[in-house]
């Protein structure tokens, strides 16, 4: 399967403002917090998406993507920092509320998920990074 494709990653990128970041929590040790403060760097309103819904980089977090959508809208991007194993089910709730894209960070795959993503008309990046790609497709 094609995957990463420059221009759904540049849509991704450049054309989104909302990104719900899964995984992100308060603990500045983790790529999540690193990455999520980045993009906040470049304009996006970052929502953290984790178990004790702690505030990150000022915004609120909420313990589900449901309970992100109820209080802030849909998302842009949902934005995966799990375990592969997990992706699924956090893409198949990025469909449910109407995402625009599913980006899996670094280390992230599911080849199903990202079937399933496509085929209800999302865009999917898997295993890498905005840090990485806005350099490398040429965005400051």
């Amino acid at each position: 399967m094609t995957v990463n494709d420059p221009a759904v990653m540049s849509s991704a990128l450049n054309d989104t403002s909302l990104w719900f970041i899964v995984g992100l929590g308060n603990n500045p040790e983790r790529p999540a917090f690193e990455v999520s403060h980045a993009l906040q760097s470049r304009g996006k309103r970052i929502v953290p998406i984790y178990p004790r819904a702690e505030i990150v980089h000022g915004e609120q977090g909420y313990a589900t993507i449901a309970e992100a959508v109820e209080a802030v809208g849909v998302p842009d991007v949902v934005d995966l920092f799990v375990r592969s194993d997990r992706a699924g089910e956090f893409t198949r709730q990025a469909i449910d509320v109407g995402a625009r894209f599913v980006w899996m960070q670094l280390g992230v795959r599911d080849d199903d998920a990202a079937i399933e993503a496509r085929d209800a008309g999302i865009g999917v990046v898997m295993d890498t990074c905005p840090l990485i790609e806005w350099p490398r497709l040429g965005h400051v």
